[in-house]
């Protein structure tokens, strides 16, 4: 076999173990449904609680970094500490642990099989449960033909003095190894994947149990690297979650390489008793040494977060979520006092969204990535809380509720289905503003200009204002109860529609005169149409405010003066 074939062989294999191993994750992930955000949402509590969640969540996605940036987005969002997140990066470090093992079974015989069935379930069946363990199974194999591939590139490399010599200095100079393993884990972007690659190399006998070692610990070292990358420009949360990432494997990491020649015997001990295959004493050394490492540092999880957050000033979260309304054991108690827990939970909501706005319209106004970053971030944290109230709202409504009480149910069903939609359209505006500017920087590139600021429109600017106001006043209405707060959103509605209207003729007009390119046209009414929906779902809850919304709530919610309202603002 000549140097190219192996080449090709290796970065093939390697191709294909990596598309297997996500191709597994995909479809584990897929089975699991949503559940892997609800675990780290809601099993975090205690820093045990973080661990087991941190193992479960990376063995279903096989990836610790996933995780990692799932915490992330927890901390950034205010729905996880981050005592919490370190919790989970170690846990994760542990889950990622799993795939060494799975990589241990010698199955490599029967890769093409399990591929050849989970094709077979992924193209000849139209259920999506079996579909997803088609899923799953191909990538089983998958990563398994992969890693076979890479065996039979690399067995060659035994003849190679050169790489004889290489794997002597591995052993015989540890740091080395650690810097070899991290940077071939950062290049590999796999730690995974560089474990496989060490566990083959092993079996072959072409590299040393003192050589190999190092080089697995310099893979959890390697992990970091694209924690690091990612958090350069992000958010405090996301950098201090780096930063704890790479202390914690750094410290772990050294720490083992004092203790490196016991670690060794111990391995090497405990071989014979397990009747560890190569590949299996490479898994168990790494379960070993993840396990260990966490079960000392997670009694330092307090003194870590202090220490990043000295490192890293700032705020951590762009906004603290409140997670204390929804309170899932008074629901078959008294529903009543769990429907008014809800309608806090709308409020708080209800703040986001109109954050959430707040931000849009600035990265309107400066097309800066900041405010459109954080108006993303938002809107996660509104999609979160929706899925929360929903459920919190459907257990509430499989209880005897009063009418009053079932009225107001559904009223709270309905709201929160407005501020979600709200929440949606403020992040459509965010699209076509970043299209616009994409395709304006194009066009001042090559007329070598700077780049005008784009849709900048004094009646848009006023429509965007209206409609801010009427979603706090729409909000501000329904939580407080006040009645004068619901007229003002329904007379302003009125407002937005003139407003919109005339906006769109103007706009029609300088098309028709030339100015402006149809492209933009589209993306501009787009943005006015989207604020106008949102003006609609405010007037909803402020037309559930007044108990107008519809004809049944007239006979239990209706005001004495709603009357006089109709006929202030001539609601039909």
């Amino acid at each position: 076999m000549d140097i190219q074939e192996m080449l090709f062989m290796f970065i093939g294999g390697l191709g294909i173990f990596l598309f297997g191993l996500k191709y597994l994750g995909d479809g584990l992930q897929k089975s699991a449904g949503d559940s892997l955000r609800t675990i780290l949402n809601t099993m975090t509590a205690t820093p045990v609680r973080a661990i087991i969640a941190g193992i479960v969540v990376t063995v279903l996605m096989q990836t610790s970094t996933g995780t990692t940036v799932l915490a992330v987005g927890l901390v950034s969002a205010g729905f996880m500490k981050l005592k919490q997140a370190i919790g989970v990066i170690m846990g994760a470090n542990i889950g990622t642990t799993v795939t060494a093992f799975i990589i241990g079974i010698d199955i490599g015989a029967y890769a093409l099989p399990v591929m050849g069935i989970g094709a077979f379930l992924l193209f000849f069946f139209k259920r999506i449960s079996i579909n997803n363990i088609g899923q799953i199974l191909f990538g089983f194999g998958g990563l398994f033909f992969g890693l076979e591939l890479m065996g039979d590139a690399m067995y060659p490399l035994r003849d190679f003095q050169a790489f004889q010599d290489g794997m002597v200095s591995l052993s015989g100079n540890p740091i080395l190894g650690v810097g070899v393993g991290t940077v071939f884990t950062w290049l590999v972007q796999s730690s995974s994947g560089s474990i496989g690659i060490l566990q083959e190399l092993y079996s072959q006998d072409q590299i040393a149990l003192a050589g190999a070692l190092p080089v697995l610990f310099g893979n959890n070292i390697g992990t970091t690297v694209t924690a690091f990358l990612a958090a350069i420009g992000a958010s405090v949360a996301a950098k201090r979650t780096a930063a704890s990432h790479i202390i914690f494997n750094l410290v772990g990491t050294f720490a083992v390489l004092l203790v490196l020649g016991p670690f060794t015997s111990l391995i090497i001990a405990i071989t014979p008793i397990f009747n560890l295959s190569p590949a299996m004493q490479i898994a168990f050394a790494h379960g070993l040494f993840n396990i260990t490492n966490v079960l000392i540092q997670m009694w330092f999880i307090n003194q870590l977060a202090d220490l990043v957050t000295k490192i890293i000033p700032g705020d951590d979260a762009l906004i603290e979520y409140d997670s204390s309304h929804l309170d899932f054991s008074i629901i078959t108690t008294v529903p009543a006092i769990a429907l008014n827990q809800a309608k806090l939970e709308v409020q708080q909501m209800g703040e986001f969204v109109l954050e959430e706005y707040k931000e849009m319209f600035k990265y309107y106004k400066n097309q800066d990535e900041t405010s459109r970053s954080n108006s993303l971030q938002l809107e996660e944290v509104v999609n979160d809380i929706d899925m929360r109230l929903t459920e919190y709202l459907m257990l509430i409504s499989v209880e005897d509720l009063p009418l009053k009480s079932s009225t107001e149910h559904a009223e709270l069903v309905d709201i929160t289905k407005y501020l979600e939609r709200i929440g949606d359209h403020s992040e459509n505006i965010l699209n076509n503003i970043k299209e616009a500017a994409r395709a304006q920087k194009k066009i001042a590139k090559k007329s070598n200009k700077e780049p005008e600021k784009i849709f900048y429109d004094e009646d848009l600017i006023a429509l965007f204002g209206l409609v801010e106001q009427n979603i706090s006043d729409a909000v501000a209405s329904y939580t407080q109860d006040s009645y004068s707060l619901a007229g003002r959103v329904i007379k302003r509605e009125k407002e937005v529609n003139r407003l919109e209207e005339d906006i769109r003729k103007k706009y029609i007009d300088r098309l028709n005169r030339g100015t402006g390119l149809p492209s933009d046209g589209i993306l501009f009414v787009d943005i006015v149409s989207n604020l106008e929906r949102m003006s609609d779902h405010s007037a909803k809850i402020a037309k559930h405010s007044l108990g107008i919304r519809y004809p049944f709530q007239q006979d239990i919610r209706r005001p004495r003066h709603t009357r006089k309202v109709e006929e202030a603002t001539k609601i039909n």
